[in-house]
């Protein structure tokens, strides 16, 4: 294999599974690759651990805002849009806004919600327990942080399945499993803004009745003196919508699925329930989220003594960073026991997670007592992969 038989652009290969010997390549013969793109300038793909921390801890370099944070350039018009997002601010603009919701989501605030989260996890697995097969993705895995972040948000109980549909087209726009009629970017758009019509309509009845939740406090909260715009409040509630429901619905998926194809590491958890917190950081490592995130270089700058140009675009990869030969002893090996274990799977930086404390819970609480009722969890068929390269 060469390199020019890199294609990280072909969803088609990540829908077969992470093409992790593609990342290995790139990490030991171009960590710092200008990957060719058929429709747009190119881009530098990041793939070694230090260098991605690198890019991460430095926005005055690599700016999330400029062109926003997936690989293909926006439409000039949509960009202020895209901007609104707090996913794709720099700062301090980031920090302020982040500030409105980060009191939501502390340590303290999130060990408040222990109790009903494993409510919900027993009534999910007590739904399921009986039947002898399942689909684990829409019958396990996903109901948990969507009626998490529904509850904190705001979202009434008959609403929160319109919201998990339009999530799952926002991001499946190449899957067709999602997606039977999708024209790609045009069903994105309209996905998006069905979900910021329903924020509006959430936001008229929050002002008619607030209630002590996350979205009532946006409505209430104030940046530099001034309450969020309706587009501004939409957007917010766009990113808790899907960034609060889809990563840890894929991380009890693929974590699931590591346990099931490792069986003396599934053993391992169910006689030791001790291992719960150490195995959640493995799955996070082994299997992250979200393949990439895009930054634009706002100055000309090296990486590795590589020429990097303003506006040039840098594609940081995480399954490729969390298998880092130097920083990660027998990297492709799944290890429950793994420590340490500093992967990034979360993020680093100004863009650190939000929720990475509610998905611990969320993650610790289901896997745990999935390993505890179900021991004898196989595989019923082999599983089908969303087609993308963002989402894992």
């Amino acid at each position: 294999m060469e390199l020019r038989d890199v294609n990280l652009l072909d969803v088609d290969r990540f829908a077969a599974g992470t093409p992790h010997e593609w990342f290995a390549l790139l990490r030991r013969e171009a960590p710092v690759y200008f990957h060719p793109e058929p429709d747009g300038p190119g881009f530098w793909s990041i793939t070694k651990y230090a260098d991605l921390r690198y890019v991460s801890k430095h926005p005055e370099l690599f700016s999330s805002q400029r062109q926003g944070t997936m690989i293909k350039d926006p439409a000039p018009h949509d960009l202020p849009l895209i901007q609104t997002i707090m996913l794709n601010m720099d700062p301090p603009q980031h920090r302020r806004y982040r500030a409105l919701v980060n009191k939501a989501f502390t340590v303290r605030m999130i060990g408040n919600l222990e109790s009903a989260v494993e409510r919900m996890v027993t009534r999910i697995i007590d739904d399921v327990i009986e039947r002898g097969e399942c689909d684990f993705v829409n019958d396990i895995a996903a109901p948990l942080p969507m009626e998490v972040i529904c509850e904190m948000v705001g979202v009434p109980g008959e609403d929160r399945l319109r919201i998990y549909e339009l999530g799952n087209r926002m991001i499946g726009v190449d899957d067709p499993d999602l997606n039977p009629d999708a024209t790609g970017a045009h069903d994105y758009q309209h996905a998006s803004a069905e979900m910021f019509m329903y924020a509006a309509k959430l936001a008229e009845r929050c002002r008619a009745h607030p209630a002590d939740d996350l979205a009532t406090a946006l409505l209430d909260a104030e940046v530099d003196g001034h309450r969020l715009s309706e587009l501004e409040f939409n957007s917010f509630f766009l990113l808790l919508a899907i960034a609060g429901n889809e990563t840890t619905r894929t991380v009890t998926t693929n974590g699931m699925l590591a346990l099931m194809e490792h069986p003396d590491q599934f053993r391992a958890l169910h006689e030791h329930p001790a291992l719960v917190p150490s195995a959640v950081e493995e799955m996070i490592r082994y299997a992250p989220p979200v393949h990439h995130f895009r930054r634009t270089a706002l100055a000309d700058t090296e990486i590795r003594g590589v020429h990097i140009r303003e506006n040039d675009k840098v594609v940081m990869w995480y399954p490729s960073a969390n298998r880092d030969e130097e920083v990660f002893p027998h990297s492709d090996r799944f290890d429950v026991r793994r420590s340490p274990n500093e992967h990034l799977g979360f993020g680093i930086g100004e863009h650190y997670c939000l929720g990475a404390n509610l998905a611990r819970l969320e993650l610790h609480v289901i896997i745990r007592e999935l390993v505890r009722r179900l021991p004898d969890l196989e595989l019923a068929a082999p599983p089908r992969r969303l087609r993308s390269n963002f989402i894992n």
